[in-house]
């Protein structure tokens, strides 16, 4: 149990900006984590950056400080750095971790604390259950005899030059095509200009708004609505979004219609070995589609499903060789760069397919459906005291015995409750960053997998 009431969850620790999160606590994370970094090195190293959130800049400043007097030696990123970024950053200048001061895609009133290992990806449960330990004690250790140093690096144009690295960035921006960008006010503003030319580039959010102009910056379609009439509207072959710490990604096609995160992987993997011709195995999160499993049998690729949260999609990267690693969320992580979610590099990768591939983004999707049948997804998030009742219910009675008029056949908890029919499936699972009930569902078309949540719904008393 951690000290303070401060949980790490699916990823990373996040809380209310003056309510639990404060100068405070953030002491007591800083020095939780400087304790477990000193196991292994008695000057230990940290890169850290922050998003756009309000007061970013001084909570990581509070942060590199704090470390410093515990024995840490700092490299503090210059401004709005996304977390992309700073997970690169940790293992290209061999760092012993990276913190990135985030709420990802959380609304306003959030901020977080996210932990990054040495080998750039998130902190694996083990350590954050080592950091975690030291929560309670974090406060009554000496400071360090000898402080760390502090000092800045401009990580965020480090970063591009990389990237410039992985892509022909003059075949790109001499393909013809057009992007627009949705920066939904986050830490990815201004990137894709700097990567493709500012000729290139339709942008949109791409300015300092801390509070997200109202809705919580998760690219997903029900925050996209001005962004895909702005597509639709326009000469944009593709629309991308990027969340606020601009580790998802959210895709529209050149109509103005979303391309769901399960779309999007499921165009990655056929791009990336078809065309790149690369092999590895799809390691998907517990929420993603089941038109995954169906492209790993007929590539010949292993398919492996993990509970939600990209932390334990990362150690998997190391330990094997992974094509696409990815989650329903949008965060996806693709062979050849670093261990971590990267927005961009991905948009980037999509990018690269429209120029190689020579055809619109709705023509590839539909030749997905052509190959592996119809695949629609729907998603609600429901604030609900009810939320601890309706899991207790769910374990007491096995789950739900039929959905929308579908037999469930059977029953999956790997994280969750998951309902699988002849048609479809659908999940309900508490979020692991927020007080929030999700119910997910996919069938073989949109209207089948909208019945599916609001009957779930009907059936728990909620509202979808």
């Amino acid at each position: 149990m951690s000290g303070g009431g401060i949980r790490f969850g699916t990823d990373g620790w996040r809380a209310i900006v003056a309510q639990d999160y404060t100068f405070a606590n953030l002491t007591r994370v800083a020095r939780a984590t400087a304790s477990w970094l000193r196991l292994a090195a008695e000057q230990p190293t940290v890169v850290i950056g922050h998003d756009a959130r309000f007061m970013g800049d001084r909570f990581a400043q509070h942060v590199s400080e704090t470390l410093a007097r515990d024995g840490v030696d700092v490299i503090l990123a210059e401004g709005i750095t996304p977390t992309p970024a700073i997970s690169w950053a940790t293992k290209a200048f061999g760092t012993d971790a990276g913190v990135v001061i985030t709420a990802s895609h959380n609304p306003a009133h959030y901020n977080g604390y996210k932990l990054k290992a040495s080998f750039g990806g998130p902190a694996t449960p083990a350590m954050i259950g080592e950091v975690e330990r030291r929560l309670s004690e974090a406060m009554g250790r000496a400071w360090a005899k000898r402080p760390g140093q502090i000092r800045t690096a401009d990580v965020r144009t480090q970063y591009a030059d990389h990237l410039h690295t992985k892509f022909d960035m003059a075949a790109l921006r001499g393909a013809g095509l057009v992007v627009a960008h949705d920066a939904m006010y986050g830490a990815g503003q201004g990137l894709f200009r700097t990567l493709l030319g500012r000729e290139r580039v339709l942008e949109m959010h791409s300015e300092f708004n801390p509070s997200f102009g109202g809705l919580a910056p998760e690219p997903i379609g029900r925050n996209l609505g001005p962004f895909m009439s702005l597509v639709g509207s326009s000469a944009a072959d593709i629309g991308i979004a990027n969340d606020g710490d601009a580790d998802r990604i959210g895709v529209v096609d050149e109509r103005g219609n979303e391309v769901t995160s399960h779309l999007v992987m499921a165009l990655l993997v056929k791009y990336m070995h078809q065309v790149r011709g690369l092999r590895g195995s799809i390691v998907r999160t517990f929420a993603a589609s089941a038109m995954l499993e169906k492209m790993g049998a007929a590539y010949g690729l292993p398919v492996e499903t993990l509970p939600i949260g990209f932390k334990y999609v990362a150690p998997r990267i190391l330990e094997s060789d992974v094509l696409l690693g990815g989650e329903e969320s949008g965060g996806i992580a693709l062979k050849g760069h670093i261990c971590e979610r990267d927005g961009v590099y991905a948009g980037l990768m999509l990018v690269e397919m429209l120029m190689r591939r020579g055809q619109p983004l709705s023509s590839l999707v539909q030749e997905l459906f052509d190959e592996f049948g119809p695949h629609a997804y729907h998603r609600a998030d429901v604030h609900t005291p009810k939320l601890p009742a309706i899991v207790q219910r769910l374990k007491a009675e096995g789950g739900l015995k039929e959905v929308a008029g579908s037999p469930v056949q059977h029953l999956d908890t790997l994280d969750g409750f998951k309902h699988i029919t002849a048609e479809g499936w659908v999940l309900v699972r508490p979020s692991g960053t927020e007080p929030v009930l999700r119910v997910y569902a996919e069938a073989g078309s949109e209207p089948r997998a909208r019945a599916y949540v609001q009957d779930v719904a009907d059936q728990l008393g909620i509202s979808a």
